[in-house]
């Protein structure tokens, strides 16, 4: 992304996220707060969506992995001991502001110091509230310690940590999502995480890798190209070299099949490409 812009492409979600309540009624993901975060422009990405069905696809992509992540969390945290939520690559996410486990979960955000600073702006227009159990905390994925930024905002290492990672990993580089990862397998009180990725393109349907190359140029032009794919059997590879021992992996039939119900032969067997994971350290109890 641009030095000193905030993400264009969370911008972007963000909408998609509120178009889901309005143009499906939230019927996957239910969130209040879509709407506010975006102020004027909200009404611009359901107009948007409305307009180009051909939305309907990515929209039920973000609020599929967004329902695998909060259900994943919520199950965390009622009965495996989860005190602590990361958000990295929080964008405009709203749950820190809607938190049902308040007193129980402390929330950290993590994101881009200038899209971080452009979110506070507008949650100060939209007058959300800041809860206190909430810490901003600001890191350039590529450059920075997470651990370090983390633990200078009061993270524990000895607590049983829920990471959320949506909509980041296609635009870092596999350093960088190696590192992260590397990081979150090694924390002594346990950890899980969900976050999606994508099939290489070569694995898609025509259809799909049609929609994906244009998708591909349309945020390279914004300035956050996409820069990486997995193999599903080599990334639960490396996840397990990393300290991941419980690896949930729903792949883009498995999503519309839990979402959609059956499908047509014909749709079942396309590859659409988005990858949703859940995986948990060895400390983590099944």
């Amino acid at each position: 992304m641009l030095e000193k812009e905030p993400s264009r492409t969370a911008l972007a979600a963000a909408g998609h996220r509120a178009a889901h309540q309005v143009l499906e009624k939230g019927r996957i993901f239910a969130d209040p707060l879509a709407l506010k975060i975006l102020g004027d422009e909200g009404e611009a990405a359901i107009r948007r969506s409305s307009d180009n069905p051909a939305t309907r696809g990515m929209r039920f992509f973000i609020a599929a992995r967004t329902k695998v992540a909060e259900t994943a969390l919520a199950e965390g945290v009622e009965t495996r001991g989860v005190r602590q939520l990361v958000v990295l690559g929080a964008g405009l996410d709203t749950f820190a502001y809607r938190n049902p486990f308040e007193g129980r979960l402390r929330v950290f955000e993590v994101d881009h110091p200038a899209t971080q600073a452009w979110k506070r702006r507008r949650l100060g227009e939209a007058g959300i509230g800041l809860p206190e159990t909430l810490a901003f905390t600001p890191v350039d994925f590529e450059r920075d310690s997470l651990l370090e930024a983390l633990r200078a905002k009061g993270f524990d290492p000895a607590e049983r940590s829920f990471f959320t990672w949506l909509g980041v990993v296609p635009y870092l580089t596999e350093a960088a999502i190696a590192a992260t990862l590397r990081t979150i397998g090694g924390l002594a009180g346990g950890a899980e995480v969900v976050f999606d990725y994508s099939d290489p393109v070569a694995t898609l349907s025509p259809a799909a890798r049609a929609a994906h190359q244009e998708r591909a140029a349309r945020v390279a032009a914004l300035g956050e190209p996409f820069l990486s794919y997995f193999e599903p059997a080599e990334l639960h590879a490396q996840l397990a070299t990393l300290g991941f021992a419980r690896i949930e992996d729903i792949g883009p039939r498995g999503l519309l099949k839990r979402f959609v119900g059956p499908l047509p032969a014909a749709l079942a067997r396309r590859n659409r490409g988005g990858h949703v994971i859940f995986a948990a350290t060895a400390q983590t109890p099944a």
